[in-house]
């Protein structure tokens, strides 16, 4: 297996493990502040902001090349 090999297959699955992680993290902050159905859907939109941004440019990528 080659660097560009393992590149192109650990990039993605890592990318997409961190960032199940921090849904998990931004998921156990809401719980412990008692946020609620709705604070969790705030929590997770203002701090995953910088997540939905790099799929969204991921997706967007790929769809023009």
């Amino acid at each position: 297996m080659t660097e560009e090999q393992f590149t192109a297959i650990s990039v993605p699955l890592l990318c997409t493990g961190l960032i199940l992680y921090m849904v998990f993290i931004i998921y156990k902050l809401a719980k412990e502040s008692k946020a609620g159905k709705k604070g969790f859907l705030i929590l997770l939109f203002v701090l995953g902001f910088g997540m939905f941004g790099f799929i969204f440019k991921t997706i967007l990528t790929e769809f023009l090349q």
